[in-house]
């Protein structure tokens, strides 16, 4: 999903289309990753795990080779749709993890395949830039289809049958979707907190490589750099779940969501104090650290509380929850392509600081451990457990 970032100056240049048009690419696989959560990841509560995995794997790899062969920006623009919808295979995954463990070490177990998630979004930049200084652009999709090919075989070796833990039906699964929603109070700021923090996250990413280009001349190898720098981020995921299991979620929503400004107002700052190249550059590295634990710690937090609502329904879940965390990073991306046309880093900046601030008034008014009615759910869950 990643790869497109650091590589949407070199697409520009391809099809001869504007920077603001290209960062669309950016922003197809986003859209279309939130469809595939809404409408592939409820299989993991209907279907064998497995298989359905196995099948996605060997459509994602599919999709690669189609942007990898577009012929126009729009065609390209339609396979980063379809690679969006396929690789929603990863929170079919997902959800496995707490399965595993016990209750009270919920936290940790997401934590670590949260950090694993985290460094294949950072490490896939960082990959693009540097394949792409050698090959071009298109090889970076042909390397990654058989990457993602290979995966295929090596699941059905390694992973054991996973058939739902409840008889039923698609249809009743994608209509439980809404039950949730409506039921889950914490659910609904969870998705809220969640989506507006990965649109802040999302505005940097997606201009990084605009900031670099237009600054220093500096190509898409570096740009993936910072792909490097930023996965020390992922680390934080294994100690933002151990906080969540002892000193609970909300603990460490707040820290995440004070963290992520902190890295924005260093960003920006770094940018209004015209320092050398080398200075800007390191602070730039720092922000980078900063910005991804402070969105790790957040989601690690959102994720742990949302699998404790209903056991038995883990996947639509995380479905109801990711395609509202997708649908914000869209948001954040589209919003900072267009931000960036009219008033570049100062623009962008501005933006994720406004998408962390209602992020910070949504928890400040949100549901805390042990509060009352109005955060709890409604007899209805027991339906969906049922």
């Amino acid at each position: 999903m990643y790869y497109n970032q650091p590589l949407l100056l070199e697409m520009s240049r391809t099809y001869g289309a504007s920077v603001g048009r290209t960062g669309f690419v950016a922003v197809a696989t986003q859209i279309g990753y939130a469809v595939g959560m809404l409408l592939f990841v409820p299989l993991g509560d209907v279907l064998e795990r497995r298989a359905l995995i196995m099948r996605m794997f060997g459509g994602v790899a599919v999709a690669l080779l189609l942007v990898a062969m577009a012929p126009t920006l729009n065609l390209l623009i339609v396979a980063s749709v379809l690679i969006g919808l396929l690789a929603s295979v990863t929170h079919i995954v997902l959800p496995i993890a707490p399965d595993l463990v016990p209750n009270e070490e919920r936290g940790r177990a997401i934590g670590i395949v949260m950090t694993g998630l985290l460094l294949g979004i950072l490490l896939a930049r960082t990959f693009a830039g540097w394949v792409s200084n050698i090959h071009g652009w298109r090889y970076v999709f042909v390397v990654a289809a058989v990457i993602n090919a290979s995966f295929v075989p090596l699941f059905w070796r390694v992973m054991p049958k996973l058939p739902p833990r409840q008889k039923l039906l698609y249809r009743d699964a994608m209509a439980s979707l809404w039950t949730l929603l409506r039921t889950q109070p914490l659910l609904r700021e969870s998705c809220l907190l969640g989506a507006l923090v990965f649109a802040s996250f999302s505005c940097f990413w997606t201009t990084l490589a605009f900031l670099l280009n237009s600054h220093y001349g500096l190509g898409a190898g570096v740009a993936g750099t910072f792909g490097i720098v930023g996965a020390a981020g992922a680390l934080a995921a294994p100690i933002a779940g151990r906080f969540a299991d002892t000193k609970g979620s909300r603990w460490v929503v707040a820290a995440g969501i004070t963290i992520l400004a902190a890295s924005y107002v260093l960003l920006w700052g770094a940018e209004r104090m015209h320092l050398s190249t080398a200075l800007h550059i390191t602070a730039l590295f720092v922000g980078v650290v900063i910005l991804d634990i402070g969105a790790q710690m957040t989601q690690v937090a959102n994720q742990t509380r949302i699998f404790g609502l209903v056991p038995s329904a883990r996947s639509r879940v995380n479905t109801v929850y990711m395609t509202i965390y997708f649908t914000g990073a869209a948001v954040g991306s589209a919003l900072a392509t267009v931000v960036w046309v009219h008033w570049k880093w100062n623009g962008v900046c501005a933006l994720a600081l406004a998408f962390v601030a209602l992020a910070s008034l949504r928890h400040v008014t949100g549901c805390r451990e042990g509060s009352g009615s109005e955060c709890r759910a409604s007899q209805e869950d027991m339906i969906l457990e049922a």
